[in-house]
C-alpha cells in the first residue's frame, strides 16, 4: 500500500526510538512474499564507518534471524502516539514460522522507498536498513551477571546486525 511519507533526519528522533524500545518496537523482514515482524527491546543508533547505523540484536534461534540470512534488509518500525498493544503481544509472543503475524496483528504494510522490506502503518516512524556487518555473540566474553540474567539456555545467544539507515520517514 502506498501512503504519504514525511522524510525525517533519524537523529532528530533518536530519543523517541530509544524510549520506545521499552516496551518494544518492531523489526520487520521480508523473504519472497513473506513478511514478518518481531518485537525488539534492544538496539543501538549511531555512526559507524561514517554511516548512520542501527544495530539490532536478534537471538540466534529466531525466525527473523533465518530471514535476515536470506535477505539482509529490514525496517525498524516505531509507534508514534497511541497504538494497539495487542500488536506487541502477537509480534513478540508468536513465531512467524508458525503463523502470519502481519495478518494476525492487523498490520498494514507500506511500500518501502529504498529497500525490499515494507514499513508498518501502525508503527509509522520507519528506518529502512541494509546490513553492513553481523557479529555472533562470544559467550565467553559475557559477564556472569549477564549470563545468569539473559542466557539460561546455551543456544539462546544473540547476533548483532549492524545496518546502514538508508532512509527514514514517518508514514502519514
Amino acid at each position: 500500500m502506498n501512503m504519504e511519507k514525511k522524510k525525517i533526519d533519524y537523529r532528530d528522533y533518536a530519543g523517541q526510538v530509544i524510549s520506545a524500545m521499552r516496551p518494544g518496537i518492531l523489526l520487520t523482514t521480508k523473504v519472497g512474499e513473506k513478511v514478518n515482524s518481531m518485537v525488539i527491546g534492544w538496539g543501538t543508533l549511531g555512526i559507524i564507518w561514517e554511516k548512520p547505523v542501527f544495530v539490532a540484536y536478534v537471538r540466534n534461534c529466531r525466525y527473523t534471524r533465518q530471514m535476515l540470512d536470506e535477505n539482509p534488509e529490514f525496517t525498524i518500525n516505531v509507534p508514534v502516539g497511541d497504538f494497539n498493544k495487542k500488536i506487541l503481544g502477537i509480534c513478540g509472543g508468536k513465531s512467524g514460522r508458525d503463523m502470519d503475524k502481519i495478518e494476525a496483528a492487523g498490520l498494514t504494510l507500506v511500500e518501502p522507498e529504498k529497500i525490499s522490506v515494507p514499513g508498518i502503518k501502525e508503527f509509522p516512524l520507519t528506518l529502512e536498513c541494509r546490513l553492513l556487518y553481523r557479529q555472533k555473540q562470544e559467550d565467553g566474553e559475557l559477564s556472569e551477571e549477564l549470563k545468569k540474567r539473559f542466557y539460561t539456555v546455551e543456544t539462546d545467544d544473540h547476533i548483532a546486525y549492524y545496518a546502514e539507515i538508508v532512509d527514514a520517514y514517518i508514514i502519514e
